[in-house]
Parts: C-alpha cells; sequence; structure tokens
C-alpha cells in the first residue's frame, strides 16, 4: 500500500480554486480536504505551498511518430516531453508508417506504449477508402476513436470516397475526428500559387493555399453528415472564423454529438509570425490571421469550442528547413503547451479555472474518459504542480523533443511546471524525469 501526501497546495479544480491538501493511495485519489495528517508512518509527503495543484492535462490529438517515422520522435521521447510539459495522459493519430489501418497495428501501438510511455495513452484507429470492416471491429470503450483525414496526410489515409464517408457516419459506434481540409480546394489554390510565384513560395503563402474556403467547405460537410446519421464528431484543429458558426454552445457539452477542438498554435500565433518563424509554424491546418486567432479563443471562452490541443507533430529541423513546397506541415508543442496557456491567463485572456476546464475537464467530457480529468476522490491520481511565479526561458538546451527544436525557441513563460503525477507516481519533478513507465491504456464511457 502506497500513500502520497500532497499539503497546502492551491487546488484548481471544477471552476474552484482553494487550499488544501490531496491524499493519493494506491494511484488513486483518497481525500480531498483542507488539512490532512499523515495517514501512517513513512508516507510521501510533497510540500505545495505556493504551488497550483491542476488535474493533468489530457491532449486528445498527438503524432508521436512511431512506427516508421522515429527519426522524427517516438513514444518514449515524446511522451517524456508531455509529462514534462503536464500532459499526463495523450490520444495518438495514426498516421504513422504503416499508416493505423489495421486492428494488429494498432495492438502493436497499445504495446508499445505499455513498455515505454509515462503518459497514460490511447490511439485513434485509421480510416482509408477501403478497411471499413477494420474500422468495424474498433472497440470504442478502449480506443478514443477513429480517425479521418478528409485532407491529405501520410499514405493511405486521404477518404475522399461520398460512399465510404457516409457508411462510416451512418455505422460507426466510436467517436469520429476529423481534418477537415477540402483537398480540391487546396490542389486548385497550390496549382495556382505555382503558377503565379514558381520557386518564390513561402510559407506566408500557406494560409492562402490553405485557405479558410478549403477549411469551411470540409468541415460543413463533415457537420453535415454527422448531423444526417446522429454520429459523435469532433473537429480537430479549427483555424478560421468562418467555421465557428457550425457549433453550438446552447447545450452541456455532455448532449453533444458535435463537438470542436483549438490547438495551441491557432491561439498564439498568426499569419504575421511568418515572417520571423517561416516553416517553423508550417501546419495543416494553417496558420491564419490574428481575426481568426482572436475569434477561435473568443470561441474557447464561449464554449462553441471545447477542447484545447496540440497537435504536436515534430519533423527535424533540416526538414523543416527546407524550401516552402518541400518542407513538411507540423511541429512540437506538448512541453510548453500548458505554459503558453498559463501565459495567456497571465495575460488576461483566459482564466485559471478554464485553462484547467479545456485542458482537462472538458476533454474528459468530451472523450467520455473514464475516472480522469478531474481531482475527485475515487479517480486516478493524474495531477501536475504548477509555479505561477517561477519563469521558463525555452531554450534548446532544455528541450526533450527528439526533433530538438521548438517555435516557441527564446519565450520566457512566466510559470513552471514544477511536478507531474501519473496514476500517483511523480514521472516529473523539479526538472528532472523519473523514468518508470507508469502510463496506463485510457477507458472510455460507452456511447449512450
Amino acid at each position: 500500500m502506497k500513500f502520497t501526501l500532497i499539503k497546502s497546495a492551491t487546488i484548481v479544480n471544477e471552476g474552484q480554486v482553494f487550499v488544501g491538501d490531496v491524499l493519493i493511495k494506491d494511484g488513486r485519489i483518497e481525500r480531498i480536504d483542507g488539512s490532512i495528517g499523515d495517514p501512517r508512518g513513512g508516507c510521501e509527503i510533497i510540500d505545495a505551498t505556493g504551488l497550483h495543484l491542476l488535474p493533468g492535462c489530457i491532449d486528445d490529438q498527438v503524432h508521436f511518430r512511431e512506427p516508421g517515422l522515429t527519426h522524427k520522435g517516438d513514444l518514449h521521447t515524446e511522451s517524456r516531453a508531455a509529462v514534462a510539459g503536464g500532459i499526463t495522459s495523450f490520444m495518438e493519430m495514426p498516421n504513422t508508417v504503416p499508416n493505423t489501418l489495421t486492428q494488429e497495428l494498432l495492438q502493436l501501438k497499445y504495446d508499445l506504449a505499455a513498455h515505454k510511455s509515462p503518459a497514460n495513452y490511447s490511439f485513434f484507429m485509421g480510416v482509408s477508402n477501403d478497411n471499413y470492416d477494420e474500422v468495424m471491429r474498433t472497440d470504442p470503450e478502449k480506443v478514443c476513436g477513429i480517425k479521418i483525414f478528409m485532407g491529405s496526410s501520410t499514405g493511405n489515409m486521404l477518404v475522399d470516397d461520398d460512399h465510404v464517408l457516409a457508411r462510416i457516419f451512418a455505422n460507426t459506434s466510436s467517436l469520429i475526428a476529423t481534418h477537415c481540409e477540402d483537398e480540391a480546394t487546396v490542389r486548385n489554390n497550390l496549382a495556382k500559387a505555382i503558377a503565379e510565384k514558381g520557386a518564390s513560395l513561402t510559407a506566408a503563402d500557406h494560409p492562402i493555399i490553405r485557405s479558410v474556403e478549403a477549411c469551411y467547405l470540409s468541415s460543413s460537410k463533415a457537420v453535415a453528415l454527422a448531423q444526417k446519421h446522429n454520429t459523435r464528431l469532433h473537429i480537430l484543429h479549427i483555424s478560421t472564423a468562418k467555421e465557428l458558426a457550425l457549433f453550438d454552445n446552447t447545450r452541456p457539452l455532455e448532449q453533444k454529438r458535435i463537438t470542436s477542438e483549438a490547438c495551441i498554435h491557432h491561439l498564439w500565433f498568426s499569419d504575421s509570425d511568418y515572417a520571423t518563424l517561416g516553416n517553423l509554424i508550417k501546419w495543416n491546418p494553417a496558420v491564419k490571421s490574428a481575426a481568426d486567432r482572436e475569434s477561435i479563443l473568443a470561441a474557447v471562452l464561449d464554449n462553441r469550442i471545447d477542447v484545447i490541443a496540440t497537435d504536436h507533430a515534430p519533423h527535424t529541423l533540416g526538414e523543416k528547413t527546407k524550401t516552402y513546397t518541400e518542407a513538411p506541415s507540423g511541429g512540437p508543442l506538448v512541453q510548453h503547451a500548458l505554459l503558453a496557456m498559463l501565459e495567456m491567463h497571465k495575460q488576461g485572456k483566459i482564466s485559471l479555472t478554464d485553462v484547467v476546464r479545456k485542458m482537462s475537464h472538458d476533454v474528459a467530457r468530451c472523450f467520455r474518459l473514464l475516472e480522469r480529468g478531474f481531482i475527485r476522490e475515487g479517480y486516478f491520481a493524474d495531477l501536475v504542480l504548477v509555479d505561477l511565479n517561477k519563469p521558463t526561458k525555452v531554450d534548446r538546451s532544455n528541450l526533450l523533443y527528439k526533433c530538438g527544436w521548438s517555435p516557441f525557441e527564446g519565450v520566457k513563460f512566466g510559470s513552471t511546471v514544477v511536478r507531474t503525477l501519473v496514476n500517483g507516481n511523480t514521472v516529473w519533478n523539479d526538472g528532472r524525469l523519473v523514468d518508470p513507465p507508469s502510463g496506463m491504456r485510457l477507458k472510455f464511457e460507452k456511447d449512450r
């Protein structure tokens, strides 16, 4: 029997901020109170005076690159970076090599994570134009969802067959997560840009090529399908103000069938940053205007957008410094996502309770995650202690990403992740990783 007692923390949970103690027993939260004594000799006591205790962040969209792309990142390196950033659970995408298009390849990822990940984990099942039977074998109580790329992706994962889309939306009992960009629009925009500019294309052209209209056409199509078939749909990485009209904030999240996500880069950067950062902020969908960015934040705050995630997608610096048309899209974010949102809190843009709600509580609600995402008695002790008064300077020397770079290099955040606990075990403490793989497979409530 193992006890850990967190003393005198400023607890941020379910809309409240209060000072209290949290007792952990065998990986679960045993008791939350104003003052708890040592339940027995030998209990580990963590003095959290002056620190804020948050439920661990749950990232519903990461690309950890294993198998097949491990020169960019892998389950071990990227999950370690995640816990260093206060992310205690992740859901990983299927565009690895080979693409995760069979149940056997999906199980391989779970087997790898069980030995490598200090964070809790789940993996999306991938969809192609020709793996319907495999997709239908997905167990929604053991798998976070199925992923449909309604825009270009790695390998054989663009789903552009309307019959296949309709069949899956009509028949799956799993949550469908979609990447929404209209492929024909993107291709036409790219051809036009090449004809006009040729080799002089830069990352500043990215939001014109992967345009507002490309996003809206695809997102509206996905929403129409979900409405027709009463499907649980989650649209990833909203990047435009125009798409926000597709989402509802008049009902509680638990009653929604259609939900959406904002990502850190779309909340932090704008198209003015391409001049200095170039391909380092080349993502799909593209980082767009400051007006889009501010509209996305407003939608996070008024609950048209339900959760905040990273879309962590590392590439090597050599790959990112190629020409615009050759450089891949994506970048590393898990180590600094919470710090970025805490910085936005310090800037007065979002409350601390809303940071916790959008990065923990509402991710758990959206995915119907069992016994995680809250500081509640009986729940797993996935927790993060942060110091809101201790700055963190992002420097290449302190990055844990395998790719070795960050779009935040040189930024000085006003907060620090002091300690991260996963299932009651400390995995990050005072700038050091504590390495036993204590992550567990996530479990989900059955669709109602």
